[in-house]
């Protein structure tokens, strides 16, 4: 007796799984990717040139990845495949806009160590800083590698991207230009990186002022010392003494620099 044998379907092979809806599938993964992305080649830690691109690229599509299924309910219309280029602009715009903002926020770091490197005279004493590629003081970088402790010591890179994808729901795909709230971002960080590097660098400014006028002083009133000569070798010791008794203030200062510069971010994407 012969017995017909079940037609046979190369996709049953795998069941449930559609090369439409896997193609449908890498595309909406692309899409909520391009923000990530772009935040991390923009923010102070990770977007560091010491990092190469490779590990960028392999850690964002990581991350991607794993929120993925909160994002992947995208419905992939023909409106989105007409304007797939602006939407990729303005995914690239919001990202960079975040990070950017953390970048400028610790800018503060650099702006005090390169005033205290040319108040002590220390601003010959240069490296060539990593991520800028240019000549920088090595104060600056010290800074900046201690504000970048702290950073990662308090999880501000975790609360950071916690807060990226917070912004799908304020920001969503397909949505328009963002609001004018990520320009006005960029300017409340710019004025505290200018707030805060000046209150960074009080101390050591201060007491060297006061140093230079007494110098200034006794140089007055005993020409044939040179105390300038002399004054030199004390200002630079005078200036590693008052960072290291104010280094805790200073790690004090920098966890409220890192707590406000997320709190920015909060509160556009909470609007």
């Amino acid at each position: 007796m012969f017995i017909p044998l079940p037609f046979y379907n190369p996709m049953d092979a795998l069941p449930g799984i559609e090369l439409n809806s896997l193609l449908e599938y890498l595309f909406k993964f692309f899409l909520c990717s391009i923000r990530l992305s772009a935040f991390l080649i923009s923010s102070p830690f990770l977007g560091s040139r010491v990092i190469p691109i490779n590990v960028k690229i392999i850690f964002s599509l990581i991350i991607s990845l794993f929120y993925f299924g909160y994002l992947s309910d995208i419905q992939i219309s023909e409106q989105i495949i007409d304007n797939l280029f602006i939407i990729v602009v303005v995914e690239a715009l919001i990202g960079l806009s975040l990070g950017m903002t953390l970048s400028i926020w610790f800018g503060a770091a650099s702006l005090a160590g390169e005033k205290i490197a040319a108040t002590t005279g220390l601003g010959f004493s240069q490296m060539v800083d990593p991520d800028t590629g240019s000549q920088t003081p090595v104060i600056s970088l010290i800074l900046d590698l201690f504000l970048i402790t702290i950073f990662l010591s308090l999880n501000g890179h975790l609360i950071a991207i916690e807060f990226l994808f917070k912004s799908f729901e304020i920001f969503n795909i397909n949505n328009g230009l963002p609001s004018i709230g990520l320009v006005g971002l960029g300017i409340e960080a710019a004025g505290a990186m200018f707030y805060t590097g000046g209150l960074i660098m009080l101390p050591v400014v201060g007491a060297l002022l006061m140093t230079n006028i007494a110098v200034g002083i006794i140089t007055r009133a005993a020409p044939q010392l040179n105390m300038f000569s002399f004054a030199f070798p004390v200002t630079m010791l005078l200036a590693f003494f008052i960072m290291y008794i104010s280094s805790q203030s200073i790690g004090n200062a920098f966890a409220e620099l890192t707590k406000s510069s997320l709190e920015s971010i909060e509160n556009v994407i909470a609007k």
